[in-house]
């Protein structure tokens, strides 16, 4: 599906990713865990064709994206939420999943039947502004704004941050059922090492822009990991 390949990126004269590589597989959810600052969000960013790499190969569908704009490699059916989740606060609950339409075909311009299947509550709220949504609705709308481009490949940047335990599990449960029912690859960064081991598939570690673990689930060590991710 999409295959990182030895890939370094560069703040100016800082490194933020050292030689990096990963592969995504169709139909299961990898997580990337780590603290603040040591490379997740430039790792997904990279993947997304945000942030350029200075050398490596990126891989999707054994197609080059290395040098595609971001918009290219969302039309190949990469999907992002990225941390924070950056909906439009004065638009509509139905104006931002709407803003998804962008790398569609204009026969493929409709809301999938599915996102109101999985966030029912969007449904329900369709005219109201997204700045009004709880944090939780709000991740609801950014994650139902990244399916209805009907990706292949679903990225997530801290999904959990600044949301309720309950709605946490809630979360771990929906992406599972979209794992399932639609066979997507997922990759999600986060820092939850329970909720990681709720949903991952496969496990990696990231610290100081290198990957230092690399487990199925069942063989992760998480008294080992949780060295990585305490403070």
């Amino acid at each position: 599906m999409l295959t990182v390949d030895n890939i370094n990126l560069y703040y100016g004269a800082a490194q933020a990713l050292r030689g990096v590589s990963l592969k995504a597989e169709p139909g299961k959810v990898m997580c990337v865990l780590g603290r603040n600052g040591v490379g997740k969000t430039s790792l997904l960013r990279a993947m997304v064709g945000q942030y350029p790499i200075a050398s490596g190969a990126i891989t999707f569908d054994g197609a080059d994206i290395t040098g595609l704009k971001p918009y290219e490699r969302a039309r190949r059916g990469i999907g992002f939420v990225p941390q924070g989740r950056e909906i439009f606060p004065l638009l509509t609950v139905e104006e931002n999943l709407k803003t998804g339409f962008g790398p569609l075909k204009r026969d493929d311009r409709y809301i999938p039947d599915d996102v109101f299947s999985l966030f029912p509550v969007l449904q329900t709220m369709l005219g109201r502004r997204g700045g009004d949504l709880s944090g939780g609705q709000q991740q609801q709308l950014a994650i139902g704004r990244a399916l209805v481009m009907r990706p292949k490949l679903l990225l997530l940047d801290e999904p959990t941050e600044g949301i309720q335990p309950s709605i946490i599990k809630d979360m771990a449960r929906t992406l599972k059922r979209i794992r399932d029912e639609r066979g997507l690859s997922i990759v999600v960064s986060e820092q939850v090492l329970s909720f990681a081991l709720d949903i991952a598939d496969r496990v990696l570690v990231i610290e100081n822009g290198e990957i230092v673990r690399d487990d199925k689930r069942d063989t992760v060590d998480a008294a080992q990991v949780s060295k990585y991710l305490s403070v």
